[in-house]
């Protein structure tokens, strides 16, 4: 499930979600800024270190396309490794690059060098639990399957873990017709923001390894935000909108201010004295 912050990934976690994907357009939104490698790899790496202490559960890092060429992308890995990621992603785009959805003009990065930038997160941190995915958008920019394939097989020689392949279809038989055609010579991960309403069983008897919900608590939260925003201008209030928002214990419950509670107990110790005769 995607994740943004702190708050996101608490909420994501206790949904019973067994991983959170670290957004890049989420967290760039979040931030002020568009999906276009305009939030800098150091900034992304802070709402990761915060998400991680917040959710304590397994975060894939959206790493872009590496934010440049090889010596960015083993850097700002190793830098999330640091802070609490559990893997990080990177697409095959030159950089910068641009959102998946958002016009048709998205360059892909020579092969070579993409490999280059794969073997160089590996080996700066080659730690068997960070997981490397290789994300493929020959499709998204226009190019068949033989593409696709083709550097899916070079990314797997590159050392990745899993491959990532991306479409902007509202369904999924290019997605499928990968899938069939990779044998499943390592995980495949797949991102349904535009084919949403293909079950989830049907990944599954594809052989579909992991499926991300890319951006739905953004999203979520932009129209819930819109929709109080409203009332309260139209309503002249909020009265009417406390049945419809979470109260402030759940907020207290999530960011676990019980656990502040019982440390002040312990800690918190009167000084000897105090209150004697």
């Amino acid at each position: 499930m995607e994740a943004h912050d702190a708050l996101s990934a608490a909420i994501a976690k206790r949904a019973g979600f067994k991983g959170l994907w670290a957004s890049g357009l989420s967290i760039s939104s979040s931030l002020g800024y568009r999906d276009a490698n305009e939030a800098s790899w150091s900034e992304v790496a802070d709402v990761v270190e915060r998400m991680a202490y917040a959710a304590r559960t397994p975060i894939l890092v959206d790493g872009d396309s590496g934010f440049g060429n090889f010596n960015n992308a083993r850097l700002v890995a190793g830098r999330l490794r640091k802070r609490g990621a559990s893997g990080i992603c990177i697409e095959d785009k030159a950089f910068p690059k641009m959102n998946s959805f958002i016009g048709g003009r998205h360059p892909l990065a020579d092969i070579e060098e993409f490999c280059g930038r794969l073997s160089a997160v590996k080996d700066t941190v080659p730690d068997p639990d960070f997981v490397l995915v290789a994300r493929i958008e020959a499709l998204i920019a226009g190019h068949g399957q033989d593409e696709a394939l083709e550097r899916a097989h070079a990314y797997a020689e590159a050392g990745a873990d899993a491959i990532l392949i991306h479409s902007r279809k509202s369904d999924p038989t290019e997605i499928l017709a990968f899938a069939r055609s990779w044998h499943n010579r390592l995980p495949v991960v797949i991102v349904p923001t535009k084919y949403f309403s293909t079950p989830v069983a049907e990944y599954r008897a594809a052989g579909i390894s992991t499926v991300i919900w890319a951006n739905h608590n953004m999203r979520a939260a932009i129209a819930a935000m819109r929709d109080i925003c409203n009332r309260i201008i139209r309503e002249g209030g909020i009265v009417g909108i406390e049945p419809d928002i979470a109260p402030l214990e759940e907020l207290f419950e999530l960011m676990a201010y019980d656990e502040l509670a019982a440390a002040e107990t312990r800690y918190l110790r009167p000084k000897a004295g105090n209150g004697a005769a």
